[in-house]
């Protein structure tokens, strides 16, 4: 029976995995349901898929709903929110919703990148409150690592739910409005039917210290250093990169800002006076001439990236800018899960020139930018929700975040995952259908099925290379000429020194000539006649299965 009044909660990326979220709400009877999405975010490739830039959720499902979807609001501008907005928006073309911020480094990035269709965003303001189709949706202003981070109050004829988004309790978040506690004391008192949050520091008891305690530990960390300093931290961090400018300035030391996506964000930021009353900020030109002992280098590259400044830096091959021996290098970051062995091997290039290396677990250089247990049960007690729905995090962090939902007094905890389709209807909450759900990747200018981009290929070639035969056979399918071999990626001689292009050849031959003269006009019982036999050779030497291609000529 079509219910009108049913409330469901569906993502598509970000629940059980930590980036590319994209979550659905809708509102009305399963087959005549109203959208309203919340977020538009990129996780960034791992080794199981080889040469590709981003990936983003598979939107199919939003494809086939795209009359029912009202609109798209961001709330916060962090690649794993906002990301693949400019990648996505052309297949939806709905309204996307977004503070000042958000918007103003969505148009910088589609600046950046040649061809992207322009995404007209409607700007919205913290505090606000607007109608989008069914749904009555406020933003609440609340704390995390970048300015305008909003949680979104969704009030529906069944209920109003609080998607909290990144967030923390920071009375004092160095730029921009702190969290909103009054606000949610008031949604609280009002009824808040579901509460969704963010579930990454969920596994963590206390509470997160404040931006502004690092402003102070940067400062003396600062103070103490004789020569260079070079501070990497996120771009997106505009609080942080004004701590930076700060304890520079009580440090008596010039800033030059040396990466394309920090200027990107300071330029921004300024804009919307987030980074008013400092020092100006110097081009990297300005390293030749500032003093050693006067200079703070402000990098991109916290995570190791082998293309940013710090990377370059590091290997010495940066045009500009090089380190020497006592100099400070500072992570005011920390390092996200999978890229551990690029930032280990960024330190180990620093540590060879001899620099000094300050993280987090020297001093208080970094704080998260999520909400510990300490600062969960505070907004629990706020809005006391009477269904609680873990997302953000892997499965680790849901299961301890429902685990934590639960001892707060919550009878309705549901820990579901992407492509579950959650009814948050108090008394009737929990999973009710799946929808459609994957991911695309951008390879190169292409944004695809990682199938169809050839990923799966890539990952063969990566771990056992590549062998290409070709045929030149006549009308009856009898060899004009030896088979031709191109190996790559595999040994070149097997154990006794024999070439491993004369085995393939071998095999190939042998393997064509047993064919039944009857049958061998089949080209492409011949081409796979040739391709087994040239892959069990290689196997049968080197004990891999090597990706075999075989292509067929007639002469």
């Amino acid at each position: 029976m079509a219910v009108a009044n049913d409330l469901v909660f569906l993502p598509l990326g970000g629940v059980g995995e930590i980036g590319m979220n994209l979550a659905l709400y809708g509102i009305g009877p399963e087959d005549d349901r109203s959208w309203l999405m919340v977020d538009c975010g990129v996780t960034f490739a791992g080794p199981d898929l080889p040469g590709i830039d981003l990936v983003v959720p598979d939107i199919k499902f939003l494809e086939e709903e795209r009359d029912r979807i009202v609109g798209m609001v961001i709330t916060h501008a962090h690649e794993d929110h906002y990301g693949a907005i400019m990648h996505l928006w052309p297949f939806l073309k709905v309204p996307v919703y977004a503070t000042a911020f958000t918007a103003g480094m969505l148009e910088t990035k589609i600046e950046n990148e040649p061809g992207v269709e322009e995404v007209p965003v409607r700007i919205i303001k913290q505090g606000q409150r607007l109608d989008i189709g069914p749904f009555d949706v406020e933003v609440v202003a609340m704390a995390h690592s970048i300015p305008e981070p909003c949680a979104l109050a969704i009030r529906t004829r069944a209920g109003m739910v609080l998607h909290t988004g990144d967030w923390k309790i920071d009375p004092t978040p160095g730029v921009g409005l702190p969290i909103d506690m009054k606000r949610l004391g008031e949604l609280g008192e009002e009824g808040v039917m579901a509460l969704v949050c963010d579930s990454t520091n969920a596994v963590r008891d206390g509470v997160s210290p404040s931006e502004s305690d690092v402003g102070v530990e940067l400062t003396k960390v600062m103070k103490a250093c004789k020569h260079r300093i070079a501070v990497t931290t996120f771009a997106s961090n505009v609080a942080r990169i004004r701590a930076i400018a700060l304890a520079a300035a009580a440090a008596e030391r010039d800033v030059v800002v040396v990466g394309r996506s920090m200027h990107r964000v300071i330029e921004v930021a300024s804009e919307l006076g987030y980074l008013d009353g400092l020092p100006a900020f110097h081009d990297e030109e300005a390293y030749g001439y500032l003093p050693r002992e006067k200079t703070v280098l402000l990098c991109t590259g916290s995570q190791g990236e082998d293309r940013a400044a710090l990377a370059r830096i590091a290997a010495g091959d940066h045009r500009n800018i090089g380190l020497s021996k006592g100099d400070t290098v500072i992570f005011s970051s920390r390092t996200i899960p999978g890229n551990e062995k690029a930032v280990i091997n960024v330190m180990n290039n620093l540590a060879k020139i001899g620099v000094d290396i300050v993280t987090d677990r020297d001093a208080l250089v970094h704080v998260s930018g999520h909400p510990r247990r300490g600062e969960l049960e505070q907004l629990y007690n706020l809005i006391k929700p009477k269904v609680v729905v873990p997302v953000h995090g892997e499965p680790m962090h849901l299961a301890a975040h429902a685990e934590f939902a639960k001892a707060q007094g919550v009878r309705e905890v549901v820990v579901a995952g992407d492509g579950d389709v959650i009814r948050l209807v108090a008394g009737s909450a929990g999973v009710i259908d799946e929808a459609p759900f994957g991911i695309w990747v951008k390879d190169g200018n292409i944004l695809d099925d990682p199938e169809v981009t050839g990923v799966k290929e890539r990952r063969k070639l990566s771990f056992a290379g590549c062998a290409v035969i070709s045929l030149a056979l006549d009308s009856a399918g009898n060899m004009v000429d030896v088979p031709q071999v191109a190996l790559m990626g595999v040994p070149d001689t097997d154990d006794d020194g024999e070439p491993m292009e004369d085995i393939v050849r071998e095999a190939v031959e042998g393997a064509l000539t047993s064919v039944p003269k009857a049958r061998r006009k089949d080209k492409d019982l011949m081409a796979e006649a040739a391709r087994r036999a040239g892959r069990s050779a290689i196997l049968e030497v080197w004990g891999k299965k090597t990706l075999c291609k075989v292509l067929v000529s007639r002469v």
